[in-house]
């Protein structure tokens, strides 16, 4: 859920700027579930832009306090959301964690990193949320460990009706800074998109999994 629109236009903005999402509806993107898509999104590259990089930090952060007040932990999703994670802890002075897919295979075999103990509030940092699954699984691993969740903030999301239903089957509670939809309103504003593509990009995102250039 967007929570505040015009930080969602903000945000979409700045996204399309800096080519963290780019759109090409006439050369598709092929992702790694196989799926052809008009639209790539890497909010990697925010932290190579300060400005930018600030603005979502503490966006970011000013949600969690609205939302949760001060959390006893702030954890980010590997690898994607570690870096702006890491700012948004360090904008709130709180402890920070972050969530591997999978264990280690050496070593201590850790899935988390960091310190983290059980029972503390945490709120869970993502950059970007497709089908909700690998976000839900560093959801299910603080979980294993403890942790109490108390919700997950990302930064932007496909807006997929099937994540909805994959949150909603956890009882986790999603919020993003901006989303699909108000990325290609803005897109289509600013003259970044023609109607045609316009019409492409919908299409996409009504049936992504069977959508065909």
């Amino acid at each position: 859920m967007v929570l505040n629109k015009d930080t969602a236009k903000k945000t979409a903005e700045l996204l399309l700027q800096i080519n963290a999402i780019k759109l090409t509806p006439e050369n598709p993107f092929t992702w790694a579930s196989g799926w052809k898509s008009p639209i790539y999104c890497d909010n990697r590259i925010i932290l190579s832009y300060p400005t930018i990089r600030n603005y979502v930090r503490e966006e970011m952060a000013k949600q969690v306090e609205n939302l949760y007040g001060k959390p006893d932990v702030i954890a980010g999703v590997a690898t994607g959301a570690i870096g702006i994670g890491m700012l948004v802890a360090e904008s709130l002075g709180l402890p920070f964690v972050y969530v591997r897919p999978e264990p280690k295979s050496h070593g201590r075999q850790n899935q988390i990193e960091g310190f983290l103990e059980a029972n503390q509030n945490v709120v869970v940092i993502e950059d970007l949320i497709s089908t909700g699954k690998s976000s839900l699984n560093a959801v299910d691993a603080l979980k294993e460990s403890g942790a109490n969740i108390k919700g997950m903030i990302a930064i932007f999301t496909y807006g997929f009706s099937v994540a909805k239903d994959n949150f909603e089957e956890k009882g986790v509670e999603l919020h993003t800074l901006s989303d699909y939809d108000h990325l290609i309103k803005q897109a289509s504003d600013t003259n970044y998109i023609k109607e045609a593509q316009l019409n492409t990009l919908i299409a996409w995102k009504n049936n992504p999994a069977e959508w065909k250039k």
